[in-house]
Formats: structure tokens, C-alpha cells, sequence
């Protein structure tokens, strides 16, 4: 469970995002990708993100596993501005969080060489990977974008009505069962035990299309507080995204393991070295 402590000054500066954050869902979509569970509503969209993002996917999938840590600045507060300035975010990440963040991220899992590069800040290594979210942003997520701005947009006005009504702590309360306000704290269902003190920093909650299962928060808790959650669904179920012909059942299953195959070198100790 995630314990979000608030102050009076937290609840006058809560707010919930603009709209839907293009890097979020661009990382986000990356676990909807590889969920094992068969969802009739993303099956549309799996097709078409594996049939055209396979060049951006061999740098994003190592990146971003399938499930638990992937490092904050892939997700930078400036992406509720738009694409681009959150990748200008991304490429500005600097070096000693990028080194620590993905030191963290070798602990979980085993990173291919070339992770090194982003670790040491070298830009062509950083415009690479901006690069690879756009590219993949606009291959397989902007595509479905006006399906997500509605859904994300739905979800932004149940809530800004609950505030705009009654308050900060009317709109806590319409999160369950997911999320349980129990003044002053928010409790949230979540895979780790951890409490976030905001401090007077206040919330931003962000409304997402692609956070399927239990809401988001980043690791680092200097970093402007944002709390990523599944937009409400509507009751239709229909199958969701583009309009595209079927590319073989067994399509989505194989590109994942054929990228997987080249990640398999740890390169933990040389980021932990500096060396």
C-alpha cells in the first residue's frame, strides 16, 4: 500500500492534469504490450503497436519491464506539457540521476550494453532514446490518441466537478476503491509498503488510458509529487483503437521474444564502478 500524507496546504494545491500525459502513455502502453491476460478491447491496438514499433521497442522493452521499477526520468513532470517538451526533459535528465536511476533499474533485471551510454549522459545516446519514445509515441500511441483524450477527459471532469463542488477531499473520496481517503491520508492500492509525505507540494493526479491494473508514482520523492491512475472506463466494451486488418495471431507473442533475445548483459558493476 502507498500512504499519501497530506497537509492543509497539500489540499489547496491538489489538482488533476490537463489531460492525458503522452509520455506516460507512451511508457504505460509499453506493459499493455506484453500483458499475458487476453483484453478483447486492446487487441486492435497490440496489433498495430507490433507491427510498426519494432525499431524503437529493441531500445524502449529494456528499459521498461513488464512489470515493477523503470527509472523516472523517462516520465518527467515537463510530458503533462506535451511530447516534445518532455523529451527536451528526458535529454536534460541530468547525468548523476540518469547513472543512479539506471544502477537501480540493474537490480531488477540484467541491461544491455549499450544502457551504458544513458547512464554517462552522452547525447548521442540520450537523443537516441528520444528518438526511440517518439518515434514510438507516434507509431503506435497517437494513433488511438483521440480514443485516449476522451476517455482520460471523461475521467478528468468526474473528478474536477467533485472539487469544483466540494472540495479537495469530496474529489479523494471519488477514487475507490482503488484509492481510500482516510483523513489525512490517501491510501492506495499498490505492490510495495510506502509512505509519500508531500510537504506542502500539493498532487497532481493524472488520468491514464494505459494504466491498466493499480496506480503509478515515481520512485523519487524530490521530484514534483504525481500520482498516475486508471481513467474510469466506460461500460461499452467494444474493441478500441485504430481500424486496422489482422496481422496474424501470433504476432504479439513473437516480436516481444525475438527483441528479448539481444538483452541479457549486466552492466550493473560498471555503472556502480563509474568506470
Amino acid at each position: 500500500m502507498l500512504r499519501v500524507h497530506f497537509t492543509a496546504q497539500d489540499l489547496a494545491r491538489t489538482r488533476v492534469a490537463e489531460g492525458a500525459d503522452p509520455l506516460w502513455e507512451t511508457v504505460l502502453s509499453l506493459h499493455a504490450l506484453r500483458e499475458g491476460r487476453a483484453e478483447p478491447a486492446l487487441a486492435a491496438w497490440r496489433q498495430h503497436a507490433v507491427r510498426h514499433g519494432p525499431g524503437p521497442l529493441r531500445t524502449l522493452l529494456p528499459l521498461v519491464p513488464r512489470y515493477g521499477y523503470f527509472p523516472d526520468f523517462l516520465t518527467p513532470f515537463a510530458g503533462l506539457d506535451g511530447v516534445e517538451p518532455g523529451l527536451e526533459a528526458v535529454m536534460s535528465t541530468p547525468r548523476e540521476r540518469l547513472r543512479s536511476e539506471l544502477v537501480l533499474l540493474s537490480g531488477h533485471r540484467a541491461l544491455p550494453g549499450w544502457v551504458r551510454g544513458i547512464a554517462d549522459g552522452e547525447p548521442a545516446a540520450l537523443r537516441h532514446l528520444a528518438r526511440s519514445l517518439r518515434t514510438y509515441h507516434h507509431r503506435a500511441v497517437a494513433p488511438s490518441w483521440s480514443r485516449i483524450a476522451e476517455r482520460v477527459g471523461a475521467d478528468r471532469e468526474l473528478r474536477r466537478h467533485a472539487l469544483a463542488q466540494s472540495g479537495a477531499e469530496a474529489m479523494l473520496r471519488t477514487f475507490g476503491p482503488v484509492m481510500r481517503w482516510r483523513p489525512p491520508v490517501l491510501e492506495v492500492g499498490y505492490p510495495v509498503e510506502r509512505d509519500l509525505y508531500l510537504a506542502g507540494r500539493g498532487l497532481v493526479f493524472v488520468p491514464s488510458y494505459f494504466c491498466r491494473a493499480v496506480p503509478v508514482a515515481l520512485v523519487d520523492e524530490a521530484l514534483p509529487p504525481v500520482l498516475v491512475y486508471p481513467a474510469k472506463e466506460r461500460a461499452c466494451a467494444h474493441a478500441e483503437g485504430p481500424r486496422l486488418r489482422g496481422y496474424g495471431g501470433e504476432a504479439l507473442r513473437e516480436v516481444p521474444a525475438r527483441l528479448g533475445e539481444r538483452v541479457g548483459t549486466r552492466i550493473a558493476a560498471g555503472l556502480r564502478s563509474g568506470g
